[in-house]
Protein backbone atom coordinates (compact mmCIF):
# COMPACT_ATOMS: atom_id res chain seq x y z
CA UNK A 1 0.00 0.00 0.00
CA UNK A 2 1.12 3.54 -0.62
CA UNK A 3 1.90 6.00 2.15
CA UNK A 4 -0.76 8.59 3.02
CA UNK A 5 -0.27 11.99 1.44
CA UNK A 6 0.32 15.04 3.67
CA UNK A 7 -2.88 16.85 4.66
CA UNK A 8 -4.97 13.81 3.67
CA UNK A 9 -6.60 12.77 6.95
CA UNK A 10 -9.00 10.55 5.02
CA UNK A 11 -6.10 8.72 3.29
CA UNK A 12 -8.13 8.82 0.09
CA UNK A 13 -5.82 6.67 -2.08
CA UNK A 14 -5.52 3.90 0.49
CA UNK A 15 -9.21 3.96 1.33
CA UNK A 16 -10.23 3.90 -2.34
CA UNK A 17 -8.03 0.84 -2.99
CA UNK A 18 -9.55 -1.03 -0.03
CA UNK A 19 -13.08 -0.15 -1.07
CA UNK A 20 -12.31 -1.12 -4.67
CA UNK A 21 -11.13 -4.54 -3.48
CA UNK A 22 -14.41 -4.97 -1.59
CA UNK A 23 -16.52 -3.53 -4.41
CA UNK A 24 -17.40 -6.90 -5.95
CA UNK A 25 -20.21 -9.06 -4.55
CA UNK A 26 -18.22 -12.31 -4.64
CA UNK A 27 -15.36 -10.74 -2.68
CA UNK A 28 -17.83 -9.54 -0.04
CA UNK A 29 -19.19 -13.09 0.19
CA UNK A 30 -15.64 -14.40 0.62
CA UNK A 31 -15.00 -11.88 3.41
CA UNK A 32 -18.25 -12.94 5.05
CA UNK A 33 -17.18 -16.61 4.92
CA UNK A 34 -13.77 -15.82 6.37
CA UNK A 35 -15.40 -14.13 9.37
CA UNK A 36 -16.11 -17.70 10.54
CA UNK A 37 -12.45 -18.70 10.32
CA UNK A 38 -9.76 -19.72 7.88
CA UNK A 39 -10.59 -21.71 4.75
CA UNK A 40 -8.83 -23.08 1.69
CA UNK A 41 -9.65 -21.83 -1.78
CA UNK A 42 -11.33 -25.20 -2.47
CA UNK A 43 -13.57 -24.83 0.58
CA UNK A 44 -14.49 -21.28 -0.42
CA UNK A 45 -15.22 -22.27 -4.02
CA UNK A 46 -17.38 -25.20 -2.93
CA UNK A 47 -19.33 -23.17 -0.37
CA UNK A 48 -19.97 -20.29 -2.79
CA UNK A 49 -20.57 -22.65 -5.73
CA UNK A 50 -17.96 -21.05 -8.00
CA UNK A 51 -14.98 -22.43 -9.87
CA UNK A 52 -11.73 -22.74 -7.89
CA UNK A 53 -9.96 -20.45 -10.37
CA UNK A 54 -12.63 -17.76 -9.78
CA UNK A 55 -12.32 -17.97 -6.00
CA UNK A 56 -8.53 -17.93 -6.29
CA UNK A 57 -8.60 -14.82 -8.48
CA UNK A 58 -10.74 -12.91 -5.99
CA UNK A 59 -8.64 -14.09 -3.04
CA UNK A 60 -5.55 -12.69 -4.77
CA UNK A 61 -7.24 -9.30 -5.08
CA UNK A 62 -8.14 -9.38 -1.37
CA UNK A 63 -4.57 -10.47 -0.55
CA UNK A 64 -2.98 -7.64 -2.57
CA UNK A 65 -5.27 -5.17 -0.77
CA UNK A 66 -3.96 -6.60 2.54
CA UNK A 67 -7.44 -7.68 3.61
CA UNK A 68 -6.66 -11.40 3.92
CA UNK A 69 -3.61 -13.33 5.04
CA UNK A 70 -2.62 -16.63 3.39
CA UNK A 71 -0.84 -19.34 5.34
CA UNK A 72 0.62 -22.44 3.76
CA UNK A 73 0.14 -25.81 5.45
CA UNK A 74 1.76 -28.48 3.31
CA UNK A 75 0.17 -28.32 -0.11
CA UNK A 76 -2.80 -26.26 1.09
CA UNK A 77 -3.05 -22.51 1.54
CA UNK A 78 -5.46 -21.31 4.18
CA UNK A 79 -6.90 -17.82 3.92
CA UNK A 80 -8.16 -15.76 6.83
CA UNK A 81 -9.15 -12.16 7.39
CA UNK A 82 -6.26 -10.04 8.52
CA UNK A 83 -6.15 -10.28 12.30
CA UNK A 84 -6.90 -6.60 12.97
CA UNK A 85 -9.63 -6.38 10.34
CA UNK A 86 -12.71 -7.75 12.14
CA UNK A 87 -13.94 -5.97 15.26
CA UNK A 88 -16.90 -6.60 17.54
CA UNK A 89 -18.95 -3.79 19.03
CA UNK A 90 -18.64 -4.07 22.80
CA UNK A 91 -21.82 -5.25 24.46
CA UNK A 92 -23.41 -6.14 21.11
CA UNK A 93 -23.33 -9.02 18.68
CA UNK A 94 -22.63 -6.80 15.67
CA UNK A 95 -19.27 -6.75 13.94
CA UNK A 96 -17.54 -4.39 11.56
CA UNK A 97 -14.61 -4.46 9.18
CA UNK A 98 -12.12 -1.82 10.29
CA UNK A 99 -10.45 -0.47 7.16
CA UNK A 100 -8.63 2.27 9.04
CA UNK A 101 -10.13 5.03 6.90
CA UNK A 102 -13.67 3.85 7.48
CA UNK A 103 -15.55 0.83 8.70
CA UNK A 104 -18.16 -1.45 7.22
CA UNK A 105 -20.75 -2.78 9.62
CA UNK A 106 -21.60 -6.43 9.14
CA UNK A 107 -25.31 -7.12 9.62
CA UNK A 108 -26.22 -9.44 12.46
CA UNK A 109 -28.00 -12.63 11.57
CA UNK A 110 -31.68 -12.20 12.26
CA UNK A 111 -33.21 -14.65 14.68
CA UNK A 112 -36.66 -16.05 14.04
Amino acid sequence: MSEPKPNDAFQADICANLLKALGEPLRLRIVDLLRQGEMTVSDIAETLEVEIVTASHHLQILKHAHLVDPQRDGRFIYYRLREDMLKTVKGQRSQFLDLGCCRIEVPCEKTK
